[in-house]
């Protein structure tokens, strides 16, 4: 195919010989990652959320199957409408809670994303623009842990020209999303006003520069001395930047994006519960990170977990889970 956008070693590596789902939208970049995967001889199923938000959603998902069936890949769909204020933010959950399912079930270990450059620079903008550190401003990664699975974005270091002259020199078909050119939506009209110019011009100092914010934010991470299940248990660093900085990203890991207010919450508090799930509780020289649960617990389970120092706001989670305590200390 002309102009295959490159894919780099680590991400070949991880790609060849594992069993890979393709978060698939029928849009322009979705449609990229679908044919360089093919190009590149990887294996691969896709999955797609039909939001029905649009006419032409129906059509996406028919063409997704039809293209499935085309190169012998297994096609998920699921049709969801989201009811509340925050479409974003619930469409993100339900996408991932059923990209999660499926892996689950089926034992894929990599989740494959088309997001690339524009959209890093993008969403670099947009945490700027609400006061953010190097942790948030480096943003996605090429290659994500999760608990059970990896999230991989191969694109990630390709820029959205890149990609468009890919699908128009092998005439490949994809649908446009109406919605991308409303500007009432922050990210369109960064992407408008701001980061495609910019990107189509600075593209390679851009690649170099989130590629020294990553190993700078790197620096800033203490990995949990305890993991299982939701239950995440952190060394406590002297410096409460350290500290945020490795709880956002256990968060992000449980799916959880917060804010700078929640960040300033749990700075302040050293104990409290944010996006109303999961419970951050501080002691002398650890943190707890755990779903924020009510359960009737025996006297003789809360007794241990005093003794052992356990917060009060992560003590439903144990015991509701059956975790060891003695695992923990």
């Amino acid at each position: 195919m002309q102009q295959l956008p490159k894919l780099s070693t680590d991400i070949l590596d991880e790609l060849r010989g594992s069993k890979n789902l393709l978060a698939y939208s029928a849009g322009s970049d979705s449609n990229a990652l679908f044919f360089t995967l093919l190009a590149y001889d990887i294996e691969f199923d896709i999955a797609l959320v039909n939001y029905k938000t649009r006419e032409q959603s129906d059509k996406e998902e028919e063409y997704a199957k039809q293209l499935a069936k085309k190169f012998d890949k297994k096609c998920y769909t699921l049709t969801c409408k989201i009811t509340n204020g925050n479409f974003e933010s619930e469409a993100r959950a339900k996408r991932y809670s059923f990209f999660e399912e499926l892996i689950k079930k089926h034992s894929y270990q990599n989740l494959l994303s088309a997001h690339h450059l524009n959209d890093r620079f993008e969403w670099f903008l947009m945490q700027l623009s609400k006061g953010a550190g190097v942790v948030e401003l480096s943003g996605m990664s090429k290659i994500e842990k999760r608990d059970n699975y990896k999230i991989i974005r191969p694109l990630l270091e390709v820029s959205k020209d890149e990609v468009e002259k890919f699908l128009k020199l092998n005439n490949i078909k994809y649908f446009i999303d109406s919605s991308n050119s409303d500007k009432s939506y922050f990210r369109n009209k960064i992407r408008e006003e701001f980061a495609s110019s910019f990107v189509k011009e600075h593209k390679e100092g851009i690649k170099k520069s989130f590629e020294y914010m990553q190993n700078d934010a790197k620096r800033l991470f203490s990995e949990p001395i305890f993991n299982k299940l939701e239950l995440f248990v952190l060394k406590r660093d002297s410096d409460d930047l350290v500290n945020i900085r490795s709880i956002d990203r256990v968060l992000k890991k449980l799916g959880v994006l917060i804010s700078s207010k929640e960040r300033d919450e749990i700075i302040k508090t050293k104990d409290c519960v944010v996006a109303r799930k999961f419970a951050i509780s501080f002691t002398k020289d650890k943190i707890f990170i755990a779903p924020f649960l009510k359960a009737s617990m025996d006297k003789d389970f809360k007794e241990r977990c005093r003794v052992q120092k356990i917060p009060p706001k992560i003590r439903p989670y144990l015991f509701s889970e059956a975790i060891a305590l003695e695992f923990i200390s």
